[in-house]
């Protein structure tokens, strides 16, 4: 009587385990086993961490094994439990891998493939097809998009966190609760006795220290030391938190009535205005997506404002960009003076402070939030409506969305809700931020995203022109390594262009990123399929990038660069000045958040910087989808690119008092989880 050798692992997560009934069948070519109960309740099998084997006893040979269903019954009550794996010794010494990697809630059931990848095409039982057919349908059920505002990307179709599918939820809800995190971080900042004081100033500078966390030799502290200066002002469009809006100016913009005259004083090389232009050493800064929002008006005792300002940059002998040119609006005129670096200290300074709070607001909710957090949920469900746990692109793709749709819905439920935190302390709360999205979807397109090509739209991509232009250098690093590794791997399934043409599951993903996750906008230019090899290796290099490294680039550094309020304001209570010489330290200070508002916008860029327990960095493939030797082998090589990236940024950063290590792979945890 032939035997098979079933083995089970069970995951490490909390509550992983379970009591409850456990059957299994297996499916051969010729015939199945009869359903075989493996665990009763009580038996101790199936504890978290455990892996355990049983022997099933068949009447004849069940042919080659193509499916093994689980089904998990209730005994007492619904005890969820994680299945890692299951292998399959066959009574001919073969072993034969079953990844699962998902959890069995209720009286549910789970059936399996073989761990070996495949396309669609290269289906050939019924079995395996059907099997295809049916799990995509089951998902598309599960995976519904709805639109959250108009205008915006779609998302999941859930209200909240304890809606979602199992298999996508976090493993404790209770870690990534925005208002318990918040709320202890600010305990754990010590700076609790301000979170209530509303309406309430700060004295002057020096009193925002009583909040400040000093911890020796940060960024922070140096941002602290230093936010006056305007070195350190220019620095930040380069490698703060937001180094995505500075762009090459060649023209001076009609909105914007700059002249030799005005910025004479500030240009170091004895050439005129135009002739900078020339030589690529102006830069420009417009935060004209800002012009038009709604200011955050839900507390009636505190008025808070926005501002659209633009700002001129140059790059000076040092190769440093300085801030030449000010103007706080989109419109010239009487009232939008031109500020300059020659005038009085408190005028300039309070202009670059609204600069740096406009550059916040743009920050949080375009290049973070939409650029990061909502486009890699768009991918995300896509993917699991499209794609089957069975071929190349779901395996390659599942660790780069892992927790993102759940950390989205997390949000939706508690932060950038009607009445969520984020409007507690940030001057778009309260329908600013989303306006905000809204405006920027207009001019969201698909080739943005491609790393690369958007350094070059902004004319920053010479290294010999912006030496010290880090985000460039470290991004395209990461982005080649991401691309050779996703190059490897597509090299594996797809021999030929006809390949990716007949695979009728990823023109199907592609398209439902466009016409669904993303509306099918005006200008987006998200393709509805793909051609060739190389358009497929640049789409999913697109997805692995934009949720593992530019989401750190633009995340991780929030603590870093914005704990200082002065140096990135969440909000402004007072209006830009529309006068020179009007100013002093009072105005500015009471301009300045207040104690309350301070300490929320504190204990959010401190959660929103730490990373995950047990977080899982870039390259780091722990649960084995694949279980073919040449995508191990790919995933070896990655690493050890990723590793080389990583030695030379450390090595580039020793003895600097300003370090770059944001895209540091060892800093980049795989998907946009936080």
């Amino acid at each position: 009587m032939p035997n098979y050798t079933v083995t089970v692992a069970t995951g490490t997560q909390w509550f992983a385990g379970t009591d409850d009934y456990i059957y299994m069948t297996l499916v051969g070519s010729e015939r199945c086993s009869e359903r075989t109960l493996l665990d009763k309740p009580l038996y101790n099998d199936f504890e978290r961490g455990a892996v355990d084997s049983y022997d099933i006893s068949v009447g004849e040979d069940l042919g080659e094994i193509e499916l093994v269903k689980i089904e998990k019954k209730k005994y007492w009550m619904h005890d969820d439990w994680y299945c890692k794996y299951i292998t399959v010794k066959t009574p001919y010494g073969d072993y034969i891998e079953f990844p699962c990697f998902r959890w069995l809630v209720d009286d549910k059931e789970v059936i399996l493939r073989d761990g070996r990848a495949r396309l669609a095409q290269h289906d050939k039982t019924g079995v395996a097809k059907q099997h295809r057919r049916k799990e995509l349908e089951q998902r598309q059920k599960t995976y519904r998009w709805k639109e959250w505002h108009p205008g915006f990307p779609m998302s999941i179709d859930a209200k909240a966190h304890s809606e979602l599918p199992r298999d996508i939820q976090f493993d404790s809800e209770k870690g990534v609760d925005f208002v318990l995190n918040y709320s202890k971080a600010i305990e754990n900042l010590y700076v609790n006795q301000f979170m209530h004081m509303f309406q309430s100033s700060w004295g002057d500078f020096a009193d925002f220290e009583r909040i400040f966390v000093r911890i020796k030799n940060t960024i922070s502290e140096y941002v602290m030391e230093h936010w006056k200066e305007d070195f350190m002002f220019g620095y930040q469009f380069l490698n703060g938190c937001n180094p995505v809006v500075i762009r090459k100016c060649t023209e001076i913009p009609d909105k914007f009535p700059v002249t030799q005259k005005i910025v004479q004083d500030s240009l170091e090389r004895g050439l005129t205005l135009e002739e900078e232009l020339k030589e690529g050493n102006i830069f420009i800064a417009d935060y004209e997506l800002l012009d038009g929002v709604t200011p955050n008006a839900t507390d009636p005792c505190t008025l808070q404002y926005l501002a659209a300002p633009i700002c001129l940059l140059y790059k000076n002998s040092q190769n440093k960009i300085m801030p030449i040119a000010i103007q706080l609006g989109q419109r010239p005129g009487e009232d939008t003076p031109i500020f300059l670096p020659s005038d009085d200290e408190y005028d300039w300074l309070l202009a670059k402070i609204w600069v740096r709070s406009s550059d916040f607001h743009v920050h949080q909710t375009v290049t973070h939030l939409l650029r990061t957090h909502l486009i890699s949920e768009v991918y995300g469900i896509a993917m699991f409506r499209q794609l089957p746990a069975v071929h190349p692109v779901f395996k390659l793709l599942l660790p780069h969305i892992r927790f993102t749709i759940a950390i989205n819905t997390k949000a939706r439920e508690q932060l950038i809700c009607e009445c969520g935190l984020f409007d507690k302390a940030n001057g778009t709360g309260g329908g600013g931020h989303v306006e905000l999205v809204q405006k920027s979807m207009k001019t969201f397109t698909y080739r943005s995203l491609c790393f690369p090509e958007a350094i070059k739209a902004r004319g920053m991509e010479s290294r010999e022109e912006l030496p010290y232009y880090f985000y460039r250098d470290d991004g395209c690093s990461v982005w080649e390594a991401v691309t050779s590794f996703v190059t490897d791997v597509v090299d594996i399934y797809y021999d030929k262009d006809e390949t990716v043409q007949e695979d009728e599951e990823i023109q199907a993903f592609v398209k439902d990123v466009c016409s669904f996750g993303m509306q099918d906008f005006d200008k987006c230019e998200f393709p509805k399929s793909l051609q060739t090899k190389e358009q497929l290796v640049e789409y999913l290099t697109i997805v692995i990038f934009t949720a593992s490294a530019q989401h750190a680039a633009v995340n991780f550094g929030q603590f870093d660069w914005c704990s200082w309020i002065p140096n990135s304001p969440p909000t402004m209570r007072k209006p830009p000045p529309t006068k020179k010489g009007e100013v002093d330290l009072k105005y500015i200070v009471e301009s300045l958040p207040d104690r309350g508002r301070s300490c929320w916008h504190l204990g959010a860029v401190w959660a929103l910087s730490q990373f995950q327990e047990n977080e899982l960095f870039l390259g780091m493939y722990p649960d084995e989808h694949f279980i073919e030797k040449p995508v191990k082998e790919a995933m070896v090589n990655f690493r050890k690119n990723l590793a080389e990236v990583a030695k030379v940024i450390k090595c580039r950063n020793e003895g600097k008092k300003l370090p770059y290590y944001y895209f540091s792979p060892d800093r980049i945890p795989n998907s946009v989880a936080v």
